[in-house]
């Protein structure tokens, strides 16, 4: 790519701090010129970026009004999150013109990552360049070490997963398989419902919108109680859970959908019921488990080439349709791993 090049850049941006569920109206694309450079003495990258991750932790951001792990966006900025991009420059050692790379990106055709900031190189490997924002990215590398590391799985045990035909509750629920566990999921819809039965292996699954009693849903599925929950939800069902573990459950807590407005979260009126049945409830971050990535790529490439996992993902097409595909985390719409395709190599 030509040093200077004036290159027109579609972005979106982030209006303002919001406290209920994100609508496209809290963002804005924009169209602007720029020209594509490095500085000289930097170690910066210049990137296009290719696929979008669309994540519900990207609501979090959007709001300053809880302390959390990653600071919020700015007002007025371009929206953040994990992508897979096509370096165009570099003044990095570590990469050059024409490399494929992943990482923490801008939502916006071209992005420049001061020192390379978070990329790794992606390998040549014959898988579709989206799947490094997927199942070979942040997303799945959650649910390896929220399964395998937090709740410390035994062969044969009961396994729930909410939210299960997403992103992480796919994964999670298919390497349980692994184990020989019995896994039941939840989902939104019908639909989804079937994919986990009939396509991603699950033993049992329901559709939580049906469902009016959740206490009496979770022991009709698991008589006598399940060992693990993979909690994607929070909220009422977490509520529900608590009831129906066994001694000695655990629950990894990976995120809480349900929680769209931070106004009113309510409370969790059973976890006193945590001390006689002496469950172990511990909230994760992936970025706790990045020593495990290359463990984690090996098994799971090796898993997708035997035919042992199968991997869903929800492709939207153009940077304008980014706000519309990532509000619809919060609706139930996608269908697997949502990601957005922007950019072609």
């Amino acid at each position: 790519m030509e040093m200077g090049k004036e290159v027109v850049n579609k972005q979106v941006s982030f209006k303002d701090y919001i406290r209920d569920a994100p609508k496209e109206s809290d963002m804005e694309l924009k169209s602007s010129t720029i020209a594509l450079e490095v500085k000289e003495g930097t170690e910066d990258v210049v990137v296009k970026n290719l696929y979008l991750s669309c994540d519900p932790y990207m609501r979090g951001r959007m709001g300053n009004y809880h302390k959390s792990y990653i600071p919020p966006f700015t007002p007025g900025s371009v929206l953040q999150g994990f992508a897979v991009a096509k370096v165009i420059l570099s003044n990095h050692p570590n990469f050059k013109e024409g490399d494929l790379v992943s990482g923490m990106s801008g939502w916006e055709d071209y992005s420049i990552i001061p020192k390379g900031n978070n990329l790794t190189k992606i390998s040549s490997i014959d898988l579709p360049l989206s799947y490094f924002v997927g199942i070979l990215g942040m997303p799945e590398l959650t649910a390896y070490a929220g399964f395998f590391e937090v709740c410390s799985p035994k062969k044969g045990e009961h396994v729930f997963v909410s939210a299960a035909s997403g992103a992480v509750g796919q994964l999670v629920g298919q390497f349980a398989k692994l184990m020989d566990c019995y896994v039941v999921g939840c989902a939104g819809s019908n639909e989804k419902v079937d994919l986990l039965k009939n396509k991603l292996g699950f033993d049992d699954a329901f559709n939580y919108k049906e469902e009016h009693d959740m206490n009496a849903t979770l022991k009709r599925y698991f008589p006598k109680g399940f060992d693990i929950y993979f909690d994607n939800v929070g909220g009422s069902m977490l509520d529900a859970v608590l009831r129906n573990m066994k001694v000695h459950g655990r629950i990894a807590v990976c995120g809480m959908i349900s929680q769209k407005s931070f106004q009113n979260e309510g409370g969790i009126q059973y976890i006193s019921l945590a001390i006689p049945k002496r469950i172990r409830l511990e909230g994760f971050l992936q970025s706790d488990y990045m020593h495990l990535y290359p463990q984690f790529l090996e098994n799971v490439i090796n898993y997708i080439k035997q035919g042992k996992i199968t991997y869903i993902e929800d492709v939207a097409e153009g940077l304008e349709n980014a706000p519309a595909a990532f509000v619809g985390l919060f609706h139930g719409k996608n269908l697997g791993k949502q990601v957005v395709h922007i950019n072609d190599e």
